[in-house]
């Protein structure tokens, strides 16, 4: 599997930073982008004239070559390494093109509002998914003692896979894995309805921020309780086996040794890993484990030698690492997201 990032020859679309996903996927605009349309400049993502295009097919007989119409639509890009069109991917007749920048408005009243400074920007899946990201002011001290890092993270697709949407990542400072809760009241995306104009824009951007704000603090508070209880030994198997599938008995001796080797680093990561440092013993120490698990340690194909940058890539284009820590979440503070 490739890495998905947009890149052509010694040039990419990707600079990496640091080590969370974001930085290791996408430019790092700190400090030399103030605006959205900066950021878009320097994540190489303006100027793509996304548009639609009729599919057809041909096919040859003894008569020649016959056209024939095929239902949907190619959507496609400017390329901005190549300057060539680009597919995207199979759309629709009522599907919309926006463009990247269309989005800038709504970003900028967004960072206005919050005092968030844009961090990075870039491109996956050769230019099928793209995002911005923005660092918020405040930070998060779980128990006190335990610090994180809020980002917020704007995604959009131009093959027709998702809606635009922002979604709050708090992003642990000690081991730069990013968090994911399944949290009763709030959900961990907010969709973003595509507006034109610049009242419209501030007051999407006011109500966006509100439900950023109202996902944050009940995260704060169950992150709190989790950090105030303890988690025996016994309770961290029975989160495990909840968390992940355990393959039967009769189950191929592959699956089994896989499901051997999570279970020794995930048992490493909980009792010996220096991340729990702090925090060892707790259920917020097992929910970490987790998550550094899924965020460092799991097994990802890939057909390069850098496993980091694949498993980065995957955290940000699979919906299993999010589902897996949803999963572990739920388990700890017995609680069921909203339907989604």
């Amino acid at each position: 599997m490739s890495h998905h990032i947009d890149k052509h020859g010694e040039q990419a679309a990707a600079i990496f930073a640091r080590t969370d996903p974001w930085h290791r996927l996408g430019v790092t605009v700190a400090g030399r982008a103030f605006t959205a349309q900066e950021a878009m400049t320097l994540g190489r993502l303006g100027g793509w004239d996304v548009h639609k295009v009729p599919l057809t097919a041909h096919e040859l007989t003894s008569d020649g070559v016959t056209a024939l119409d095929v239902p949907g639509y190619a959507t496609v890009r400017t390329n901005p390494f190549t300057g060539h069109p680009q597919a995207l991917g199979v759309v629709g007749a009522g599907y919309q093109p926006i463009q990247n920048e269309e989005h800038c408005e709504f970003l900028n009243h967004l960072a206005d509002a919050s005092g968030a400074v844009f961090d990075t920007a870039g491109s996956l899946r050769s230019g099928r998914q793209v995002f911005v990201t923005m660092t918020m002011p405040e930070h998060l001290l779980v128990g006190g003692i335990d610090r994180l890092d809020l980002n917020i993270a704007a995604l959009n697709s131009h093959d027709g896979s998702s809606a635009f949407r922002l979604l709050p990542t708090p992003v642990r400072v000690v081991c730069a894995n990013t968090q994911a809760a399944a949290l009763r009241n709030h959900a961990a995306t907010v969709s973003i309805r595509h507006t034109t104009g610049a009242r419209s824009a501030v007051t999407a951007a006011r109500d966006a921020l509100g439900l950023t704000f109202a996902y944050t603090a009940e995260f704060q508070t169950q992150a709190d309780q989790l950090i105030e209880q303890d988690l025996t030994d016994a309770a961290f198997a029975d989160l495990v086996k909840a968390t992940f599938r355990t393959p039967p008995r009769d189950s191929p001796g592959r699956a089994r040794d896989l499901a051997r080797r999570r279970w020794q680093t995930l048992s490493q990561l909980f009792h010996d890993a220096d991340t729990q440092d702090g925090i060892r013993g707790t259920a917020w120490a097992g929910y970490q484990a987790v998550v550094e698990y899924v965020d460092r340690y799991a097994p990802v194909r890939t057909t390069t030698t850098d496993v980091a940058t694949a498993r980065a890539t995957r955290l940000l284009t699979s919906a299993t690492p999010t589902r897996i820590k949803h999963t572990a979440w739920a388990t700890l503070t017995g609680t069921h997201p909203p339907n989604r």
